[in-house]
């Protein structure tokens, strides 16, 4: 198979021709317009021009002009485009007046006297059209290059992304099962069918956990079950110390949020609230629709101690929150006046 042309070739040859019919055209508005000395210029000047520009773009890609910065390449561009253009100017003038010489029969005028009359004009005309080649050459390769830039932060702050993600959970799912296998240790002399119930159900959380652990959202539906599990296997240390009161809105079930975001909290509240009172309490989960967003409260008994605000379980929380959502979800954490700590979570609806 051919190899397909290049851009930079397609832009040379479209480039120089559209310049080429430009003054091709000119000639036709004026005098004596010859069609065989139109496309003998037009031939003529695409070889002539495409040369030197070629030329330098070698010279350029040896020298690694593209990829300097615009201070120094302004310093390198602004002669080598009067140099260009001095090219041009002889280049010109000698294609034009070899084919006058050669094809008109009357032209009987000197080289030196006909470059001395048109050199200037020719000149002028000249740096006008490197400059601009010369600058569409650079701006592409500075566009390219900050394309190539923005593609590459994009890729490396998605790989820093899924990295410490990675890292929170690695942080986060020790955390909870060292504290169920802490519930089954204690459970297994004083109740061994409630033992191995408790197993049970750690073994659908591991299993939960470990076929979930590449997805990066998970429905409310799955997070509530993951939770369901967790309270029946607290309650079975708890007894009655530990009650709970859940409300999820129906419409909400498929809804997408962070995984074990919701059963962070109410791990959290369990160890640091219901934990810490002998008569226990209630654990109060609510789930709901608030605009474009899911905003879910935990609420439990207690005083906000600072350790709680500032635990492990928090703080990787607070992180993949910040990480996932980029900036759009929150999350607060407060002393109420009647003795009770929410916690409030508030996600964009996805």
């Amino acid at each position: 198979m051919k190899k397909p042309l290049s851009l930079y070739w397609k832009c040379q040859l479209i480039g120089w021709s559209v310049a080429s019919l430009y003054w091709t055209l000119m000639g036709y508005i004026g005098s004596n317009f010859s069609v065989i000395l139109a496309i003998i210029h037009f031939f003529g000047d695409l070889l002539i021009y495409i040369v030197p520009t070629h030329f330098f773009r070698n010279f350029s890609v040896k020298h690694r002009w593209h990829t300097l910065q615009p201070r120094p390449l302004l310093i390198r561009i602004i002669p080598a485009v009067f140099l260009l253009g001095l090219v041009f100017m002889a280049l010109t003038i000698s294609k034009t007046y070899l084919i006058r010489w050669w094809f008109e029969y009357d032209f009987s005028e000197s080289f030196q006297h006909y470059a001395r009359n048109a050199w200037l004009t020719t000149f002028a005309t000249g740096v006008r059209l490197m400059s601009i080649w010369v600058l569409a050459y650079y701006l592409y390769h500075y566009a390219q290059r900050e394309i190539t830039a923005t593609k590459e932060n994009a890729r490396l702050a998605i790989i820093a992304k899924d990295a410490q993600l990675d890292h929170l959970a690695a942080q986060l799912n020790p955390h909870f099962f060292f504290n169920s296998l802490n519930n089954i240790k204690a459970l297994v002399f004083e109740n061994p069918h409630q033992a191995r119930r408790a197993i049970d159900l750690l073994s659908d959380l591991l299993r939960t956990s470990l076929y979930n652990r590449d997805s990066v959202l998970i429905s409310v539906q799955e997070e509530m079950a993951l939770i369901n599990d967790y309270l029946e296997l607290e309650k079975m240390r708890f007894e009655k110390r530990l009650q709970t009161v859940i409300d999820v809105e129906e419409k909400l079930s498929k809804a997408l949020i962070l995984p074990l975001s919701i059963q962070t909290l109410v791990e959290n509240a369990i160890k640091h609230g219901i934990a810490q009172r002998k008569s226990g309490g209630t654990i109060h989960i609510k789930i709901e629709q608030k605009g474009d967003f899911i905003q879910a409260t935990i609420q439990n008994p207690g005083k906000l101690k600072m350790e709680r605000s500032q635990g492990l379980g928090i703080k990787n929380l607070t992180e993949r929150l910040q990480l996932q959502f980029n900036g759009k979800a929150t999350f607060h954490l407060a002393e109420q006046s009647d003795d009770t700590v929410l916690a409030t979570i508030i996600t964009p609806l996805t």
